[in-house]
């Protein structure tokens, strides 16, 4: 799930002035390596596009988490968005931030400075208090959110899908036969449903977000591990009625 840079290459750039990238990605869950972040840099350097990474799930099950500023040269063409929505379990309260050089950032406060005038100071100094937890913190948060991984997966199991056991992200993919897609229904669809009406559980299925998804299935980390084997022995209840 990265970006097809051969495809890029043979695009009309010329008018193309900013380039979004998100990773971790949302929905898929892929990680960036440096790898692909010094591409995306030596991309943008080449074609004079600014590069923006939204970069929230960097602290959600990535071990070490790294920046696209990070890579040679991003100073030069890069912005990298984050918020504490997911790695502090703050989704609402709008904290965020953006890095980058400092004359970019001078040309954003320009912008933002006619908007508003800043946030509600309570929720600032409980951002500040989120930032100031420990490294040890963090790691009760990635193992809460290993054992919901774990348990999203047998869920998928179950159902005989397969799924990368090392996702980042606040959910969970896998991958169902496309043998099971009929009536002009798609694999997920198809699988979805009949998880639904036979068992009362909701899976989401890939198709709603695009071609590339109908062959997928979506499981939310944010239930608890016992909430999601609850789910999955409702579905094996009734396995012979879904596959």
């Amino acid at each position: 799930w990265w970006p097809d840079f051969d495809a890029l290459e043979k695009m009309d750039l010329e008018g193309v002035k900013v380039m979004w990238t998100n990773y971790p990605n949302m929905p898929t869950g892929a990680k960036a390596t440096p790898e692909l972040y010094q591409r995306l840099v030596d991309f943008g350097l080449k074609h004079k596009i600014l590069i923006v990474n939204d970069n929230p799930y960097s602290f959600i099950l990535c071990g070490k988490p790294i920046s696209i500023l990070a890579a040679k040269g991003a100073e030069k063409c890069c912005l990298e968005l984050n918020s504490l929505s997911k790695s502090h379990n703050m989704s609402g309260w709008r904290i965020g931030m953006v890095g980058g050089d400092p004359e970019m950032i001078t040309e954003i406060l320009k912008v933002k400075s006619q908007m508003d005038s800043g946030m509600f100071k309570p929720l600032q100094l409980a951002g500040i208090a989120a930032l100031n937890q420990s490294p040890e913190w963090f790691e009760e948060l990635n193992s809460e959110y290993v054992r919901r991984r774990v348990a999203a997966g047998r869920i998928f199991d179950t159902l005989g899908a397969t799924y990368d056991h090392d996702t980042a992200g606040l959910f969970l993919w896998g991958r169902v036969p496309s043998k099971y897609a009929e009536n002009g229904m798609t694999a997920s669809e198809v699988i979805s449903e009949r998880v639904l009406h036979q068992a009362g559980v909701f899976i989401t299925p890939g198709f709603i977000f695009g071609k590339n998804g109908e062959d997928y299935i979506r499981v939310s980390l944010c239930a608890r591990p016992e909430v999601l084997d609850r789910a999955n022995k409702k579905i094996e209840e009734v396995i012979d009625k879904i596959i």
